[in-house]
């Protein structure tokens, strides 16, 4: 009888519009429980899913299916972390499984088509397994690569989701997908006295008396003996470094058998060489902004703005707040746009909490996310990360710093949810009743405008650490430089001559174009043929290193023709400059300097964006290039000089945002100089100098800029006076796109009037291949209004999606684009 029956609430990691109801066998009722994930059928294939109710009964017109097996003995996640994905839902109008999707770490989102391949050394943890964990284990030794349809099929049975967990928690089997992303376990070996001289100290005289005819090994033996006082096991570059040897070495000493060796996993942060360095003393403006913070927290203010000036030591006050949350047996989220661009800060807080510091983002392992995830729910004290790390399972969370708050990397564009980072922190720390520090040299004007209604309190920190001063900013009018015929190559006479200055003084300098590439468009001189993309409207960016083109979108890639394929004319122009041809550039006009790029396409893995920060630092580059990740953390004691070489790309973007990013960016990366002490110098190369940021980004004013765009901002009916959805209709037929959004447009306008406004077709009209129109909703900040015209919206786009013809229209809405 149904009211026998035990039924439970599923959420899947799966873009489905509800939660699915399943029957729980009787001999499986009493381990369920919320937060735990079972294993479930749907549509023929199954998956892992999430335990979010119990129930007696289900509607009757519903037939409920039976769940296959329970995965887990302990929830994977806590009531408040749903809660936090139901807000997210709801706020950002996407399904609470695309949530989920994001949230979980791979290896918790387990499906029937879900590929398994094995460890390379499987055979060596074949001992203490159950007779199906071997079977199936060894299968995957055998085969390599098997499905779990497949794993179903070797053991025989239709539960098979604990015995594959099981593997992975043993790290015998590794989810394919995982591995996609090009992670390696880092490996480094050990070395350590063998048994006979380990065990009995009377025999090491032997082992010196067996290599005292060769230096080398006689001063292994002694560096081993001295660096081993505390631990058996020594990395062997710490004894290279003591000892001043070489394999060969370690090799004969192997052979003499005195050192044995093995290769150990190590983890990239608690094993990560950092200096050894005191952190400095608090400055009085340190000291008294953190008086203020906790006066301001003790007065009941939960969200406070820490507006501090670029080279202020904003780091520093956060240690001592990190400190004492941690002191009261609270855990820290410190939250960073990007985590490969966070190498400075990463090493600055290993100094001060040695292992208690763990880092979490989407490009670990899953192996690493998850042990990571068990670390946090266990308490972990302070855990640093990009985005994801918000849907880490806390224990008891006290303190959110957002560093860098105002940047755009904290919003997140595909897929879905489209969430900004920041608004969700501030939600998490709700639920945790914790408090939050927003931090920036040039806060978002949401924030600020916060900040000055009361919403969130604000200390100002506008002194720099130590004797640096704020740099002075020269603008230079290009159109003068190229009339006078100044100019050489993409360099005007000032910066040149700043750069020259600095290179005979044996300092640094930073050259900044958000632009990467060699050139954003290959043009025929005859018939005026433009490379273009197939599947985007955008012109391909020439990438002269790799002899290609490419788009930036879609990730297309054609080699780079010597004739137009259009006429055959043999000369084709490189139009613009990117990075790429910067760097060929500088070599040309500055022979002598070494030089070096930072983009995307020299740092694609956080190993090589350290490297050429660790050259730069060392001084073994005299100039940098670099894109926007120039901007954000870096810390140097030898630049003198940063060019920004065309600040009019950034001013004039087709977004309502613009004005603001490129103040930010200005700000951000004029800070990279003199930052400790002698003042540094800024060159900011423009067509157009008396554009009102460029004057307020040379006087580093920002109550100017603040005042000036809010009043625009007013105006045109633009956050933080307004909320925004931004909705764009796809469909890789244009008349369908068209007609879809015109349809939206109609019943919307019927409904919510003016607020309405489109559909227009945006900047790029085709992406990946599918064409775009746009259409934009300006709403009051009222929460009734905002609901009702989410609601409205929801409804119609179900109502449209279910027309004929309409179906594989895709319609994405993006809240507080």
């Amino acid at each position: 009888m149904q009211q026998d029956k035990k039924y439970i609430d599923v959420i899947l990691p799966l873009a489905v519009p509800k939660v699915y109801s399943y029957s729980v066998p009787e001999e499986l009722r009493a381990t369920i429980q919320f937060g735990i994930r079972v294993e479930v059928p749907l549509r023929n294939k199954l998956y892992s899913a999430l335990v979010i109710g119990e129930k007696d009964k289900i509607d009757g017109l519903q037939k409920a299916r039976d769940i296959r097996s329970i995965i887990d003995e302990e929830p994977i996640i806590s009531q408040k972390q749903y809660t936090l994905w139901q807000w997210m839902s709801q706020y950002y109008m996407t399904t609470i499984g695309e949530v989920m999707n994001v949230a979980l770490p791979t290896g918790l989102k387990l499906s029937s088509t879900t590929k398994l391949i094995a460890t390379p050394s499987i055979e060596d943890h074949f001992s203490n397994l159950t007779e199906k964990e071997y079977l199936l284990a060894e299968a995957i030794a055998i085969q390599q690569e098997i499905t779990i349809d497949k794993a179903q099929e070797i053991v025989e049975q239709k539960t098979v989701y604990p015995i594959i967990k099981s593997l992975l928690d043993k790290q015998i089997l590794f989810i394919k997908e995982e591995l996609v992303e090009k992670f390696k376990p880092k490996m480094e070996d050990y070395i350590r006295f063998t048994d006979l001289y380990r065990n009995q100290d009377t025999n090491i005289p032997k082992a010196f008396d067996l290599v005292a005819r060769s230096e080398k090994q006689t001063r292994a033996l002694l560096s081993y003996v001295q660096l081993s006082r505390n631990q058996d096991w020594i990395p062997k570059t710490d004894l290279y470094k003591l000892a001043q040897i070489d394999n060969s070495v370690i090799k004969a000493l192997q052979k003499k058998s005195i050192f044995e060796v093995e290769a150990k996993e190590v983890s990239r942060i608690s094993k990560k060489i950092v200096e050894e360095k005191s952190v400095p003393d608090l400055n009085p403006f340190q000291a008294d902004t953190i008086k203020e913070i906790r006066s301001q927290f003790e007065a009941g203010t939960d969200n406070i703005l820490l507006f501090g000036i670029t080279g202020s030591g904003k780091t520093r006050i956060y240690i001592d707040l990190i400190k004492e949350t941690i002191a009261q047996g609270k855990q820290v989220l410190y939250l960073l746009p990007e985590i490969a661009l966070t190498t400075q800060i990463v090493d600055r807080l290993l100094t001060v909490f040695d292992g208690d510091i763990g880092v979490y983002h989407s490009k670990m392992s899953n192996n690493q996310r998850v042990e990571l995830w068990n670390a946090s729910l266990e308490g972990k004290h302070l855990i640093l990360g990009a985005r994801s790390s918000l849907f880490l399972p806390f224990k008891d969370l006290g303190l959110i710093i957002i560093d860098e708050e105002h940047d755009p990397s904290y919003k997140q564009t595909d897929p879905a949810p489209r969430y900004s980072a920041r608004d969700t922190a501030l939600y998490l720390a709700k639920l945790y009743n914790s408090k939050v520090i927003l931090g920036s040299a040039t806060p978002s004007l949401e924030t600020f405008w916060n900040a000055r209604q009361g919403k969130y309190g604000i200390v100002r920190l506008f002194e720099r650490h130590g004797e640096s001063e704020l740099p002075d900013i020269e603008i230079v009018d290009l159109k003068q430089q190229y009339k006078k015929g100044l100019m050489r190559s993409l360099f005007s006479k000032d910066l040149k001559d700043a750069i020259d200055t600095a290179l005979a003084n044996n300092e640094q300098v930073l050259v900044f174009q958000n632009r990467r590439g060699y050139s954003p468009a290959l043009q025929c001189k005859v018939c005026d043929f433009c490379a273009q993309c197939p599947n985007c409207d955008v012109s391909l960016t020439v990438h002269h290193y790799f002899e290609e083109l490419r788009c930036h979108y879609c990730g297309y890639r054609h080699k780079l023709p010597q004739m137009c394929p259009q006429c055959g004319f043999d000369k084709l122009d490189r139009l613009g400059f990117g990075t790429e041809k910067i760097e060929n550039e500088i070599v040309k006009v500055f022979p002598e300097a070494k030089v070096a790029r930072l983009d995307f396409d020299t740092a694609k893995t956080k190993n090589a964006f350290e490297r050429i920060l660790s050259r730069f630092k060392s001084q073994d580059i005299d100039i940098l290039v670099g894109t926007q990740m120039i901007t954000k953390g870096l810390d140097f004691d030898n630049i003198a000089i940063v060019g920004v070489l065309n600040a009019d790309k950034i001013l004039y973007f087709p977004d309502y945002k613009a004005s603001e990013r490129a103040f930010q960016l200005f700000t951000q990366v004029a800070g990279r100089a003199g930052r400790r002490a002698k003042k540094g110098k800024v060159i900011l190369q423009t067509f157009n100098p008396d554009h009102p940021v460029v004057r307020e980004t040379r006087d580093h004013d920002f109550k100017a800029f603040y005042n000036r765009e809010l009043v625009e901002r007013k105006r045109f009916l633009y956050p933080p006076f307004y909320r925004m959805i931004s909705i764009t209709v796809k469909h890789k037929k244009a008349d369908v796109a068209s007609d879809v959004a015109h349809i939206l447009v109609g019943r919307l306008k019927k409904q919510l009037g003016k607020r309405v406004i489109g559909p227009t077709v945006p900047g790029i009209s085709r992406l990946r291949g599918m064409y775009q129109q746009q259409i934009i909703i300006k709403m009051e900040k009222n929460i009734k209004i905002i609901q009702q015209v989410k609601t409205h919206l929801d409804q119609n786009i179900k109502e449209i999606l279910e027309m004929e013809g309409k179906k594989s229209t895709r319609i994405v809405c993006n809240v507080d684009p």
